[in-house]
């Protein structure tokens, strides 16, 4: 209970806080109508206007949340306006991306942990590789991709690779480089080959950091994914829904799929989580 305490509060401020910026943001068109109209406003009529507008600046939590329940509960799911087809389109392309992202990681961690020439080649472009704004990279991407043929989910895929391979990369060197001088001399002391103290010494070390590295990895490979669905004019995903509330200045639909966005990366975030605490208590290393 002391534990949930702190977090309602935070919940409850922010709630608040959203009430009273959407007031202030959308008092200026409350206003102007009421101008034209010849009404006064009072205080109650300014802040009920300015929570049911509806293309507002800045939408109240009670007209997202509302905007969510009809795009999730009320529509079926195989609906182009439900939000949980969308969030399954964008899911699938996130997911390829992770998975693609954390094996080419993993690999290039290896062999720059075993590779002097890698580490003194490979990391600094691997570093360099994340100085190049994803938003200027993804339509190149997606325009060389679909010049060779190949459309649809993997171009998205690729973006998300692109942007989540970075952190296991990092994560992994440092874990693997965590053994101490001692514990790699007790394994040469024991006659082990390199394979021998890779599995049974550098990789275990590894996996606290892996975990926190693989939490990175799968929100930036989320907005990798949805980032990937901005320059190609999609029609499915969260990219999508965000691109056609900007077309139609539809703030409500932008705001239920950014929170839908966001519930979704919380969501993947969390199941890592689970993961890592059910491997590290059988590790022995929780």
């Amino acid at each position: 209970m002391r534990s949930v305490i702190p977090v309602l509060t935070v919940v409850l401020g922010i709630f608040l806080l959203w009430y009273a910026a959407a007031i202030w943001l959308n008092a200026p068109w409350a206003y102007d109508k009421a101008t034209r109209s010849g009404e006064v406003l009072t205080t109650q009529t300014l802040v009920a206007d300015t929570w049911s507008q509806e293309k507002p600046k800045l939408p109240a939590p009670h007209q997202v949340g509302a905007e969510i329940w009809k795009t999730t509960v009320e529509k079926k799911i195989t609906s182009k306006r439900s939000l949980i087809y969308h969030s399954w389109v964008t899911l699938s392309a996130t997911l390829l991306g992770f998975g693609l992202g954390t094996g080419l990681g993993i690999a290039l961690a290896v062999g720059i942990v075993y590779n002097r020439t890698m580490d003194m080649s490979v990391m600094p472009w691997v570093i360099a590789s994340q100085t190049i704004p994803i938003l200027a990279i993804a339509p190149m991407i997606i325009v060389v991709l679909n010049a060779v043929g190949i459309s649809g989910l993997l171009p998205k895929a690729m973006i998300s690779m692109y942007l989540s391979f970075f952190p296991v990369v990092v994560g992994m060197v440092k874990g693997l480089r965590s053994p101490d001088a001692m514990q790699l001399d007790q394994m040469r002391t024991w006659n082990a080959s390199a394979s021998q103290t890779f599995w049974r010494l550098r990789l275990p070390s590894s996996m606290p950091y892996l975990f926190t590295s693989l939490k990175i990895a799968m929100a930036a490979s989320l907005v990798g994914a949805i980032v990937g669905e901005l320059p190609t004019g999609a029609v499915a995903g969260l990219g999508a829904r965000l691109l056609a509330g900007s077309y139609y200045g539809q703030t409500i639909q932008i705001w239920s799929a950014l929170l839908m966005a966001a519930a979704l990366a919380a969501l993947l975030v969390g199941i890592i989580g689970l993961i890592q605490r059910v491997t590290l208590r059988r590790m022995g290393m929780a």
